[in-house]
């Protein structure tokens, strides 16, 4: 391989590493619970971090909701992910 070539290898796959970092999570919803303007039934979902959305996708119909989310950034790691939720009217938001 010559340089140039090596060099567009390398510039590639700087290029796709975001893309294959975003993090996705497996979440098990116990009641119906509002995610942005949508209400999402009770059910297991994966949910795929995107930039600044979080896409939640039903394992059981494959139907998705897109929804904005903000990420923090901490020093240290934590052994658990967690999310804060609230029930109202018999739905978590």
């Amino acid at each position: 391989m010559t340089k140039k070539s090596l060099l567009l290898i390398g510039a590639m796959a700087m290029f796709t590493l975001p893309i294959a970092s975003a993090r996705s999570y497996d979440i098990a919803l116990s009641d119906p619970t509002m995610v942005g303007t949508t209400q999402l039934a009770a059910g297991q979902y994966s949910v795929k971090v995107e930039g600044s959305n979080a896409v939640f996708t039903n394992e059981d119909n494959y139907k998705s909701v897109t929804a904005p989310v903000k990420i923090e950034n901490v020093a240290k790691k934590f052994f658990f992910n967690d999310a804060a939720t609230t029930k109202k009217g018999g739905v978590l938001i």
